[in-house]
């Protein structure tokens, strides 16, 4: 019986391996941490009050059709094992001159939401929509699960990309159909939860907004770890096996073939393939060290541009915020001069923007009665760019933070806290094997994407695949299971 390996049971590992195992590949998923999910973990903390749930993230869940369907594939419903409920608004928007902005898919409200901020910019919008439909149609339903393998199928591509304006930045592409820019920051700011940088980051990302439009944003009941607890449930119920806590070590090679993998344990298997959604550079650099062509591969990539890391601060507090929404981004003073001192400078700027989850606002039982859960992520350079003392600023940083939602939010917040915690670009690199501590793995820019992304199959050892944020299309919830809709097409078409 074909016997396929899958390395790191985040959401791309885990939509593989279901695809896999529900085509009737025999399927081994190994996680090296002790709980599945990967970027997607979560803690539980105890406390006098009771149990807080935090999760790492991601916590912005959207295009649920495409997790539906892997249920689908073996005549199941999500519903079993995931409940999902919808968020809104999407998020609040709020700048520091107070101003607000709720961003949903209820097109009366949201239109007057703009015209609160710039009425001559409504029609601006509308122009917008339409441009985010087609590069949804172009980038999104047609490409997004198509594995570009050779410079070809970027030639077929290259049409629809360069009619849609592909090479230029999402920021830019938004600033010709509107003027305001607040409004201008809103209908940007999204590439930033996939590792892009608005300025930067190809106009096909503008699909991001017609996404959300028409599938929602969505909240798993219990947290993002439930849905991962729910993926496992249905790849398990299909007859596969995961191990976790059990880092892989080594995947053997014999000239241009995998012929199995170790792990810390002493565990070993013989495999017909390996599919890797770990590290791009770690899969290669750290799991191949006697393959010549995967460690050329590795110099490759350690020379091409990464996204940022992150700094979280997570927090339980006393109290419920009723007025405090799900999701809310606060801006900071500056846009565009923030994004160059993280991506390009590698600065940790005295501003920063905040991105505040709440996820009690939907789902109390993420805290004890009568409290509520929090996180705030704060984008930053990665290590390669910031090789700061991390263990001496995260506590200066953390009261930064906490500081700022104070001002901004929750001015008694100093008396509410019951529990607290922080997690920064080392936690990234230690705990994920991320390159540099990279929240996102490659940097979304045009030349990056697509052919110049890393290959969902290796160009040089046949049965060596990707799948995850560092592959086509790219991180977020539905790029990391479009990579593994393309992945699985290829493996299946290769070992069946």
């Amino acid at each position: 019986m074909t016997q396929v390996a899958v390395i790191g049971a985040g959401f791309g590992g885990l939509a593989l391996a279901i695809r896999l195992q529900s085509a009737g590949i025999d399927t081994t998923l190994i996680e090296a941490r002790d709980k599945p999910g990967g970027r997607a973990y979560f803690w539980e903390r105890p406390t006098e009050s009771g149990t807080f749930t935090f999760d790492a993230g991601p916590t912005v869940i959207t295009a649920p059709d495409a997790l539906a369907e892997l249920w689908q594939l073996s005549g199941r419903d999500i519903s079993e094992d995931v409940k999902l409920q919808p968020v809104m608004p999407f998020y609040r928007l709020n700048w520091p001159d107070g101003t607000e902005f709720d961003y949903s898919n209820d097109e009366t409200r949201l239109r007057g939401e703009i015209a609160k901020l710039s009425p001559e910019d409504v029609d601006g919008y509308r122009r917008f929509l339409a441009y985010s439909e087609g590069v949804y149609q172009e980038g999104y339903v047609k490409l997004g699960h198509v594995p570009f393998l050779d410079f070809g199928s970027m030639l077929k591509a290259a049409p629809a990309l360069a009619r849609h304006q592909a090479w230029r930045s999402v920021y830019s592409m938004v600033s010709s159909f509107v003027k305001n820019e607040k409004l201008r920051e809103a209908l940007s700011f999204h590439t930033l939860l996939v590792g892009g940088d608005p300025m930067k980051t190809s106009a096909i990302y503008a699909l991001i907004h017609k996404l959300e439009i028409d599938g929602g944003v969505w909240w798993a009941k219990g947290g993002t770890n439930r849905l991962v607890a729910g993926m496992v449930a249905l790849f398990e119920r299909l007859g596969g096996s995961v191990r976790l806590g059990d880092p892989v070590t080594h995947i053997a090679t014999l000239g241009d073939r995998v012929t199995g993998i170790a792990t810390a344990s002493g565990f070993s298997m013989d495999v017909d393939a390996v599919a890797s959604n770990a590290d791009i550079v770690h899969s290669y650099r750290d799991l191949m060290p006697d393959n010549r062509s995967a460690q050329r591969s590795a110099d490759r990539l350690e020379r091409k541009r990464f996204s940022p890391s992150l700094f979280l601060v997570h927090f339980g507090l006393r109290g419920n915020f009723p007025d405090i929404p799900h999701h809310m981004i606060l801006f900071g003073p500056r846009y565009k001069g923030l994004l160059a001192d993280i991506y390009d400078h590698g600065v940790l700027s005295e501003d920063f923007s905040l991105y505040l989850h709440h996820p009690s606002a939907s789902d109390p039982d993420m805290a004890p009665e009568g409290h509520a859960t929090f996180y705030a992520l704060m984008p930053v350079p990665h290590l390669g760019k910031f090789p700061a003392d991390w263990e001496a600023l995260a506590p200066i940083l953390e009261a930064r933070v906490l500081a700022e939602v104070k001002k901004r939010l929750i001015p008694d917040l100093d008396d509410r806290i019951v529990t607290k915690f922080s997690y920064a670009p080392p936690d990234f690199s230690r705990d994920l094997a991320a390159f540099q501590g990279s929240a996102f793995s490659l940097e979304p820019l045009f030349t990056q994407s697509a052919w110049f992304r890393v290959h969902n199959r290796d160009d040089t050892i046949a049965n060596l695949y990707f799948t995850g944020a560092g592959t086509h299309p790219g991180a977020g919830i539905p790029g990391v299971v479009g990579s593994a809709k393309a992945t699985a097409g290829l493996m299946l078409e290769d070992l069946t």
